[in-house]
Parts: C-alpha cells; sequence; structure tokens
C-alpha cells in the first residue's frame, strides 16, 4: 500500500524578507514634519495643521501627531544626547533621516505611553522601507537599548553635574540649549532660583489669549460668549478654554484678535505714557503682522489719535492692513530704520524684530534654531531701529521699546546704549502695566510664562528730551 503523493516543493530563491509596514497616518504625519524642520527649516506649527488638514486626520490622530510633532521639536537636545549615548557615536554622524526617525521613537518611548514594541517596530519597520534591512537593524539595536532605562535614568547618567554645573544640570533636564538657559538665568537676576520653573513653563501648551476690541466690544461679553475667563491683567483679555480660534465669532468677524495677553499690556503701555499735548500722532515701526497696531489703532480712536504703521516686508505689511482694515491705519512698506516718514510723532512703539527666546512655548524647534551668534547682529539692528523712533519723536513724546527676548543684549543693553547717545530718559514703565506684579527690579518691565502666563515681553517707555 502505497502512500498520499506528495505535493513537490516550490524551490527557494532565497530567505524570505520581513513584511515591513509603513508608518501610521498620525506617526507619518510627526515624521514628515520632522523632516521639514531638521532639512527645510520649516516651523512645526505651520507645517503639522497645514499637513493635517490636507490629508484629513482628524480626532484621536490629529493629537497624537500633534504630540510627537511638537514634543520630539521641544526635547531634540535631550534625545540626540540619550541617541547617542546608546548608539556609542554622535548623531551628528548619523543619516538626518535616521536621526529623525530615532527622534520619533525615542520620543515615543521616554515621554509617552505608547508600548516599547509598538515604538520599536513601527520606527525599524520605517528605517528599513527609507532604506534597508541593515540600517533597520542598527534602529532596532539603538531603541533596544534607550528602552531598557527610563528617561530619568538617561538623565541621571548624562546631564551635567547638579552640584557643580546647576545651569547645565537644569538645562539638560529641561530640553534646552545650555546658551539659553544661561540667558534666563542673567535676566532673572536675583530671582535665578526660578530658571528650573521658567524652562518647565517653555514645555506646557501656552492658554490662546483674545483680545476684545476696545470700543466694539468688551472683555467681559467676548468672555460670555466663548465660555472664556477675563485675563488677569489686561482690560481686553480673554483666555480661551480650547478650540480653534480662528472659528470664533467675534474673531471672524473682526470683533476681536488672537493676542498674547503680553502684546496687550505692550501696546496698552505706550497709550498711558505720559505725553502732554498728545496731537494723536502715532508710529509703529515695526508693525508686521499687525497685533499690536490693531489694538493701539482701536485704542487711538477713542481719543482722536491715528496710527502710522511701518512694516518692511511686504507680505507682513499685507497683514498688517488685514489686521487692521476699518481702523484708518496708514500702512507703509519701508525699512523702519529709515522710513521717509515726517517727524514729530507723540508715540512711537518699537516692537523689534528678536530671538523669539521669550516664546519658545510656542515655536518648538525655535529653541534648538537659534544661536548665539544670532545675537549680535539682531542687537544692532535693534539699536539702529530705537535710534530712528527717537529721531521721529518729538520732544515730550514717549517711544515704547519691546522684544519677545529676555536676553540681556536685546533688552537693557540696547536701552543702555539708547540712553547713553540720545537725548532721552528712562520712565518708570512698571506703572503702565499694572495691574501686573512682579515685573523686575524697574525702571524697566520683564513679563515671565511662569509669572504671569504671558510670554517673556520685555519693555521700556523712554521720554525724548
Amino acid at each position: 500500500m502505497t502512500g498520499p503523493a506528495r505535493r513537490p516543493q516550490r524551490a527557494q530563491s532565497g530567505p524570505r524578507k520581513p513584511r515591513r509596514k509603513p508608518l501610521d497616518p498620525a506617526r507619518r504625519a510627526a515624521f514628515d514634519v520632522l523632516q521639514a524642520v531638521s532639512q527645510r527649516d520649516a516651523y512645526a506649527n505651520l507645517a503639522l495643521p497645514a499637513l493635517l488638514a490636507e490629508r484629513g486626520i482628524t480626532g484621536r490622530d490629529a493629537a497624537f501627531a500633534t504630540e510627537l510633532t511638537y514634543g520630539t521639536c521641544r526635547v531634540r537636545g535631550l534625545l540626540d544626547a540619550i541617541i547617542g549615548a546608546a548608539a556609542q557615536r554622535s548623531p551628528e554622524t548619523i543619516d538626518p533621516v535616521l536621526l529623525d526617525l530615532l527622534r520619533l521613537g525615542s520620543y515615543q518611548l521616554l515621554r509617552t505611553r505608547v508600548e516599547p514594541h509598538a515604538a520599536v517596530s513601527t520606527t525599524v519597520d520605517q528605517a528599513a522601507i527609507e532604506f534597508d534591512s541593515a540600517r533597520g537593524g542598527f534602529v532596532n539595536g539603538v531603541l533596544r537599548t534607550i528602552s531598557a532605562r527610563d528617561e530619568q535614568a538617561w538623565t541621571a547618567e548624562l546631564a551635567p553635574d547638579a552640584e557643580t554645573d546647576p545651569i547645565g544640570h537644569a538645562a539638560f533636564v529641561r530640553a534646552h540649549p545650555r546658551w539659553i538657559a544661561q540667558a534666563f538665568t542673567d535676566a532673572l537676576g536675583g530671582a535665578a532660583g526660578e530658571l528650573d520653573a521658567l524652562l518647565a513653563g517653555d514645555d506646557e501648551r501656552p492658554r490662546v489669549h483674545l483680545a476684545a476690541r476696545p470700543g466694539v466690544l468688551a472683555a467681559a461679553e467676548l468672555a460670555a460668549a466663548v465660555d472664556g475667563e477675563v485675563g488677569r491683567y489686561s482690560p481686553y483679555a480673554v483666555y480661551l478654554p480650547g478650540g480653534d480660534p480662528g472659528r470664533v465669532a467675534a474673531v471672524r468677524a473682526g470683533q476681536a484678535l488672537v493676542q498674547d495677553e503680553g502684546s496687550q499690556l505692550v501696546a496698552r503701555a505706550l497709550t498711558l505714557a505720559p505725553v502732554e499735548d498728545d496731537t494723536g500722532r502715532w508710529l509703529d515701526l515695526c508693525a508686521g503682522p499687525g497685533g499690536k497696531t490693531a489694538l493701539l489703532a482701536a485704542l487711538g480712536a477713542e481719543v482722536g489719535a491715528r496710527v502710522t504703521a511701518v512694516e518692511q516686508a511686504p507680505h507682513r505689511a499685507e497683514l498688517v492692513a488685514a489686521n487692521t482694515r476699518g481702523l484708518g491705519v496708514e500702512v507703509l512698506t519701508a525699512d523702519g530704520r529709515d522710513p521717509g516718514v515726517e517727524p514729530g510723532f507723540d508715540r512711537v512703539l518699537v516692537d523689534a524684530p528678536c530671538t523669539g527666546l521669550g516664546a519658545l512655548r510656542r515655536r518648538p524647534e525655535a529653541r534648538w534654531r537659534r544661536q548665539p551668534s544670532d545675537i549680535p547682529v539682531l542687537a544692532k539692528l535693534q539699536r539702529e531701529l530705537l535710534a530712528s523712533a527717537i529721531a521721529l519723536t518729538r520732544p515730550g513724546g514717549v517711544v515704547l521699546y519691546a522684544t519677545c527676548s529676555p536676553h540681556l543684549s536685546e533688552t537693557v543693553g540696547v536701552v543702555a546704549d539708547a540712553l547713553r547717545r540720545y537725548p532721552v530718559r528712562a520712565l518708570d514703565t512698571r506703572e503702565l502695566f499694572a495691574p501686573a506684579e512682579g515685573l523686575g527690579d524697574g525702571p524697566y518691565v520683564q513679563l515671565w510664562p511662569h509669572r504671569h502666563g504671558t510670554d517673556a515681553m520685555f519693555a521700556a517707555a523712554l521720554q525724548v528730551i
């Protein structure tokens, strides 16, 4: 009796390659934005919303993509240090695409509740798809090494000693470049003990602030309409509880705008500065995109003042015109250092271009993109803009110099230079920011995210003699 015939076996051409699954939509979106940020200097807070809308990613997937993107951008330096230790090589020697994948996988392992197997396998598969199995194996080895310890253990091994280098330790733990932590420490002065709280504040998602347009809508009315909260300091501020501010009816109707409360206080301070015989000629010398200009113009309309707005970049000048439509603002596309306007203004705002170190909460990649070498170039521009503003202001008029950076070279250094060179005297700017407290030793103002819930705005009021 014979057994059943055997089916002939097909010849094997070689070992079967494992099936690789591409990244799911949320992780793919995060990965694509990370590459845009690292390779094309894109801004994550602009690139991600556009990409999510383009691909129709919503709900939990959109929330996951947002967490992965912004989180990875914020702590990139910390992740790179851990990746370098796990790979036993400098991150700079790793292919940029592989490095972004490793950052994405590492963030999931160290800062999310994603299962380690899922974080590793999805990243390894994508590395093999982008390159080959060998590179996938490299990613697998690095991520498995990282997953063997939590963030606290890695930090304990890699961070500078807290006793001998407290600033370096805080910078590493809070994922900031050391030079920025040092700049914050210098600006805090006697309150340097608040450094850790300040650095931690940069990782918190900022609340959306709205500004009710003066003379059109009261803050209490706006708060009731959006189920929000009236601001602590600005009489126009409302804290939005959530949702898309662009969908707020008052914003769409031009009765309110999205604006950090610190920026509102800066614009308001200029209008409160003591000026005798104000003729109503007000100037915003660095106006784009026009938020402060709009608030200035609305406040000016109540006292018969008219605002001239100067902005060098044409596309930003268009934004100024759009944001101030119906407010009678004259918008000029010109360099604020030589704007070609008639001198004799009563009040001039110089919201100078700066490093933006005071708004790192809103720009997750900015802390790693900015470099100390940016400071001298910007400080020179800031000094020139302030000099122009002083020349355009009549005797007895006031210039308000402001930056969204607490770096001393961009703040008190610029103002001190003006006080030495030009006929101006410093006013106690703190009086113009009431009821806010904790503004510094004066005569200038320094707002802080961890104290005031605003961007770290600096302001100095100077009266022309």
